[in-house]
C-alpha cells in the first residue's frame, strides 16, 4: 500500500470522504486495516476484494464484541457477512466518533433486528439480550426483562417496537454514544 492509486483514485478517496464521517486520512488508515485482514485477497482485487466474516471477525476491535455477526450481515450488501472494503469502510465510520448520534441509532436498529423485518418484536429483543448476556439469563429471565422492555418501551402497546419508539429508548440513553463506539 506504498501510495494512495493501490487503494483508489483521487476521486474516490474524494467521494469517500463525502460519504463516510473520515478524513483522507483516516481512510487510508481503514484501508491498511482492511489490507492487513487478507493480504493476498486485497493484493489481488484490491479495494474490491471482499472478506469473510472470519476473517473480520478476528480483528481486535470486533473479537469481543457479542454483535460483531450481526454487525457483519447487516453492513455487507447482501446479508452474507462478506465485506467489500465500501462496506468496511462503512461500518467503521458509522461506529466512529464522527458519526451522529441519529445514523448510530439506525444502525443499532438495523443490528437488533434479528428477522429483518423492520420492527423489534419479542423474538428482536431476546436475541439481543442472548447477545449481551451470553449464557447468564435462563430463558424465563430473558422472558421477563423482554416484557419489561416491551412494557416501558412500546409506547402503542402492539408487542413490538418501531424506529420511533426505539430512537425514544434511546435519547434517554446518555450512554450509548459511547458505546455503539469502535476505535480504529
Amino acid at each position: 500500500m506504498g501510495n494512495s492509486q493501490s487503494v483508489c483514485t483521487e476521486v474516490q478517496l474524494e467521494e469517500y470522504q463525502d460519504c463516510t464521517f473520515f478524513t483522507r486520512k483516516e481512510i487510508l488508515h481503514v484501508y491498511k486495516r482492511f489490507s492487513e485482514l487478507s493480504v493476498e485477497k486485497v493484493q489481488r482485487d484490491g479495494y474490491k476484494a471482499r472478506l469473510d466474516y472470519g476473517e473480520v471477525s478476528n480483528m481486535t476491535e470486533l473479537k469481543e464484541n457479542p454483535f460483531t455477526r450481526r454487525i457483519c450481515c447487516v453492513f455487507s450488501d447482501n446479508g452474507d457477512c462478506k465485506l467489500s472494503f465500501d462496506n468496511f469502510l462503512d461500518l467503521f465510520s458509522i461506529f466512529s466518533e464522527g458519526a451522529p448520534r441519529d445514523v448510530k441509532a439506525a444502525y443499532a436498529f438495523k443490528i437488533y433486528d434479528f428477522d429483518g423485518d423492520g420492527w423489534l418484536n419479542r423474538s428482536d429483543i431476546e436475541n439481543t439480550l442472548r447477545c449481551l448476556t451470553g449464557d447468564q439469563l435462563v430463558d424465563r429471565e430473558v422472558q421477563e426483562v423482554t416484557q419489561k422492555v416491551l412494557e416501558e418501551s412500546d409506547l402503542d402497546e402492539d408487542g413490538r417496537l418501531s424506529f420511533v419508539e426505539f430512537e425514544h429508548v434511546i435519547s434517554r440513553a446518555p450512554d450509548f454514544i459511547n458505546t455503539f463506539h469502535i476505535r480504529i
